[in-house]
């Protein structure tokens, strides 16, 4: 990539973006980034929040979802916590439970400048899926698994030369994406050291008492991947 910002390089890579085959198998492909709205949105967010050259630790989700990046273009931000950040946006304001976890996460560690600062969130798949009009996750299917493969690793590849950390990042998710991904990871040879934690909509829908809890816990692993930075607790 020629772009020099970590930025540029996001957007570039955005652009340039196309879903992988999925031919014969009942699934379609969830792209933001064809809508001008959504493209207007990550140009702005990226810009924005990651206009400099310093590398970031990779949080990693499983794959868009349809009322999160799925609409927005910006991994686990919906449009509400999108405009929350300074980011305009034409679309329906309606919340999505990840976006909601991670918009208190960044807020704990001090709003959207200090924590971008340090982090970028993305996923395994950064594109999404749906299946009857629903959610859709890469590993529901082993077709669809076997067929998303290689496009994993060749966009995992590409999203390695924003600037990323390559000590360390935070898969979410404990079970299938986790799985894949450290089994990927060993073969591939991306990071040195994946560390895990729950994912947000797991928390939201079925811990939501303990959120507090569960933000304690992500702030605590972030903390860990800084030098010199002590945890709490």
């Amino acid at each position: 990539m020629t772009a020099t910002t970590f930025a540029a390089r996001v957007i570039e890579f955005y652009r340039q973006l196309r879903p992988p085959r999925l031919d014969g198998l009942g699934v379609q492909a969830l792209l933001p980034y064809r809508v001008p709205q959504a493209r207007a949105c990550t140009d702005l967010f990226y810009g924005k929040y990651f206009k400099d050259t310093s590398p970031r630790v990779f949080l990693i989700g499983i794959n868009p979802g349809r009322f999160g990046a799925g609409t927005t273009g910006v991994p686990f931000t919906d449009p509400v916590s999108l405009e929350k950040i300074g980011i305009p946006n034409p679309f329906p304001k309606r919340r999505e439970l990840s976006a909601v976890f991670i918009e208190s996460l960044i807020e704990q560690w001090g709003g959207p400048g200090k924590f971008y600062r340090t982090f970028f969130i993305t996923a395994a798949s950064p594109v999404g899926f749906t299946k009857n009009g629903k959610n859709y996750n890469y590993y529901d299917d082993r077709k669809l698994l076997t067929a998303v493969r290689p496009f994993i690793v060749k966009t995992m590849r590409a999203q390695l030369e924003f600037g990323a950390r390559r000590d360390v990042a935070l898969v979410l998710g404990t079970g299938a994406n986790y799985e894949f991904l450290n089994r990927l990871n060993e073969e591939e040879g991306f990071f040195e050291k994946l560390l895990v934690v729950e994912h947000p909509r797991f928390i939201m829908q079925y811990r939501r008492k303990r959120v507090d809890e569960f933000l304690t816990k992500y702030e605590s692993l972030l903390r860990s991947t800084i030098p010199g930075s002590r945890t709490r607790g």
